[in-house]
């Protein structure tokens, strides 16, 4: 290969005029600031917006091997979505704020389309156009679950480009991947385009109890856009795309060993399928656009969830989930005046099966552990089922509006929406399972033999309703290449219910049935009286409310030199009421639960800059601090205010230096060298603050040899192998933990032929 270089380079001469750091597909990196968008929401250049943006284009999501919106971490400052568990994991922080189970605190938009399920937001991403982050509150254009930000993904249009891609990939230790793209004009005013996908990783972790790699992963997608625009004003675009993904499960360790361990088996299945249609007509001073959203998922999550290996209990949660969303949105400008206004609508509805199944370990440690000792049992069954059946409705409706007024340098802004939402759960708790033993009474002469049945079937009906009003107020000082803002806006993000709690309730309901049913109403020692109201019973397990903030924002970005410098800055300080958390039940508990902190706070500042001194160089700084806390939040046992919230990190950073080399050879117009720099810390992984990942640094680099039609590229991640933790939690009184990826190598190859 160095052979190969030398013999490239030495055939170089003069720089050719037309040519720039970056390839054919990477135009748009050139121009951060002025990106087109083609958000229906947003208007044609992010620059003049009162919001912090990262852009990511097409050319760095190749450059950077970004294979999905885990690849986006740091890159966007203060944007963390770390990479552990199972694609079902898609935890997303932002500023401090963010969750791990439910319902997301960032939304996502595919090509103008909500996804509303957050199961389905880690997906290999295949001839993306680019992507943007937006950071801060984008509730009053959005509605629920943007709370933290939102996340909008471009694919490539058959309009703008024709012709075919393909891209292959293999990579150290075990990975490989393939997509092809297939972009045609079947009229002048009409495109098509279909897309393949295939992507297979061996795994990096391997189970120590049976020698086999716990975190490889199979994934297949596909996607069919058509686009067609019968007159100027008028296009009609459908998006219809589906994916599989097989992975083997959870590579946590136990913390004690280091090491995973564990014997039962561990999978995830998910199916997706989403089809969009977003109908347009724009005027000269209006335009009116439908967007119309269809999609199901089915997964299936089975664990060991002790993750040790000892036999204590296993999950299963199958899931369907189905959806419908449909938005109307009206935009107009009179003069210096422009207003936008809207109506949103969705309905969703899922089913799901959770049984938890205790095997002998968990009967004899969990179960019986937790019965008084004058009482003796044999349980009558090997294992048993807590079975949890749950049908999930949710409906919503929104009516919104922005008015923006534009005087000289200056641009006001007003946002309002008022979101409504109600949500029921419709649920059966069972088991049938029991128990025999003696009772030692120390004033009878002999134990007293019993029998302790435990047949549970339980159903009920929860309900909660929330309406929200979430307004917005945003100054705007424009100058040639500049702009400087000043934001206030209220986030949302809605309630719910902890369906993965019910497993817990279910095996204090049992012990007490039981307990009951041998003992005449004995209730077990530390056991609350039961309220006689089942309904609220569960109710307090399982229900959260919702989450509220204000976020007060200065930022700008500008543009210096010709267009050499870009740059974004911002300041930001956040109130948030009733922070949605997530906590592992104390002792012998199953399951994760969902609970509102009283008050917590955040701030912090970001920063991104782009130095282009030469068509051949190019340099990128990204970096995002964050200080979360707890200001009023009472866990039960610990007053926790003061302390750091979980999972969020205080620092991202990303560095990178491109340089491009022209060459003069009919094989290779130019080589690319990027190293570049990850870092992310420090993180705390319990609301104590007694375990965290003190700040780590992952360092890439890629070699590039690019063509018009193709590109060959060397590069590898974490060259250092960095030990590092990317998640911890404590469970049934241990503690686990999954190290990051270590150093990974390879080879893409990506071949572009355009039609004539």
């Amino acid at each position: 290969m160095l052979l190969l270089l030398a013999s490239i380079t030495g055939t170089s001469g003069a720089e050719r005029p037309s040519e720039t750091l970056y390839a054919p597909a990477d135009t748009s990196a050139t121009t951060l600031g002025e990106v087109s968008v083609t958000a229906i929401k947003q208007s044609s250049s992010l620059v003049r917006q009162p919001v912090t943006v990262t852009t990511i284009s097409q050319g760095e999501i190749e450059r950077f091997n970004i294979r999905g919106m885990k690849g986006a971490s740091e890159i966007a400052p203060n944007f963390y979505m770390p990479d552990y568990g199972s694609k079902m994991t898609s935890s997303i922080y932002v500023r401090g704020i963010g969750t791990r189970i439910d319902q997301p605190a960032v939304g996502l938009n595919i090509d103008n389309i909500p996804y509303l399920n957050k199961n389905s937001y880690d997906f290999d991403m295949l001839d993306v156009e680019r992507i943007e982050v937006l950071r801060g509150p984008q509730s009053t254009l959005y509605g629920r679950n943007t709370i933290a930000g939102l996340i909008n993904v471009y694919t490539l249009s058959p309009i703008s480009y024709q012709g075919v891609r393909f891209m292959a990939e293999g990579s150290l230790p075990g990975a490989c991947r393939a997509g092809v793209g297939v972009y045609r004009k079947l009229a002048p005013r009409l495109g098509m385009s279909v897309n393949g996908y295939a992507s297979h990783t061996h795994g990096y972790f391997r189970n120590m109890h049976n020698g086999k790699r716990a975190d490889g992963t199979t994934d297949y997608s596909g996607r069919w856009r058509t686009v067609w625009r019968p007159t100027d004003r008028l296009s009609i675009e459908n998006v219809l795309s589906a994916g599989h993904s097989r992975q083997n499960g959870y590579p946590y360790a136990y913390a004690e060993t280091g090491e995973i361990n564990y014997n039962d088996t561990c999978f995830y299945r998910r199916t997706s399928v989403t089809d969009g249609i977003t109908v347009r007509w724009a005027g000269p001073h209006f335009s009116v656009a439908s967007i119309t959203g269809l999609q199901y998922l089915s997964d299936n999550m089975t664990l060991d969830q002790d993750f040790l290996p000892k036999s204590y209990f296993t999950l299963t949660q199958r899931q369907h989930d189905r959806s419908v969303t449909q938005d109307i949105v009206l935009r107009g400008t009179k003069g210096h005046y422009s207003w936008l206004a809207g109506v949103f609508g969705f309905y969703k509805y899922g089913n799901m099966n959770a049984p938890v199944t205790f095997k002998e370990d968990g009967i004899k440690e969990i179960i019986l552990g937790n019965i008084p000792p004058i009482v003796q049992l044999t349980w009558d069954d090997d294992s048993f089922i807590l079975g949890s059946d749950f049908r999930h409705h949710t409906r919503g409706a929104a009516i919104y509006h922005q008015s923006t007024y534009s005087w000289r340098n200056w641009s006001f802004a007003l946002d309002m929406r008022f979101d409504f939402e109600q949500t029921s759960l419709k649920y059966r708790s069972h088991c049938s399972t029991g128990a025999t033993g003696t009772v030692n009474i120390p004033q009878m002469p002999r134990p007293i033999p019993i029998k302790a049945p435990a047949d549970i079937d339980e159903t009920g009906d929860l309900r909660q309703t929330f309406r929200e009003y979430l307004p917005k107020v945003s100054v705007t000082y424009n100058l040639q290449n500049s702009a400087v803002f000043l934001s206030v806006a209220k986030g949302y993000k809605a309630g719910g219910f902890n369906t993965q709690m019910f497993s817990s309730f279910l095996q204090d309901k049992m012990i007490e049935t039981m307990m009951g049913n041998a003992m005449g109403g004995m209730r077990p020692s530390g056991k609350a009286e039961s309220s006689g109201d089942g309904a609220y019973t569960v109710n307090e397990y399982v229900s959260y409310k919702p989450e509220t903030s204000w976020n007060y924002e200065i930022g700008g970005h500008f543009s210096c030199d010709e267009g050499r410098v870009y740059s974004t800055f911002s300041a930001f300080y956040i109130n948030v009421r009733d922070q949605q958390v997530t906590l592992f039940p104390e002792g012998s508990e199953t399951g994760r639960m969902m609970t509102n902190a009283g008050r917590t706070r955040s701030f912090g500042a970001e920063l991104t800059l782009r130095y282009t001194p030469t068509p051949r160089w190019r340099f990128d700084l990204a970096y995002g601090y964050t200080n979360a806390t707890f200001r009023n939040f009472f866990d039960g046992h610990d007053d926790l205010s003061g302390k750091r919230v979980p999972y969020a990190p205080s620092n991202t950073l990303f560095l990178s230096a491109a340089y491009r080399m022209p060459v003069r050879s009919s094989l290779i117009d130019a080589i690319s060298f990027c190293p570049t720099l990850r870092g992310t810390g420090s993180i705390y992984w319990d609301e104590m603050n007694i375990y965290r990942q003190p700040f780590y640094a992952e360092l890439g680099a890629s070699v590039r040899l690019e063509h018009s039609r193709y590109s060959l590229e060397l590069w590898g991640k974490n060259l250092t192998d960095t030990k590092f933790d990317v998640f911890r939690y404590e469970s049934i009184d241990n503690n686990f933990f999954q190290r990051g990826k270590p150093l990974r190598a390879g080879i893409t190859l990506r071949v572009n032929i355009d039609s004539l």
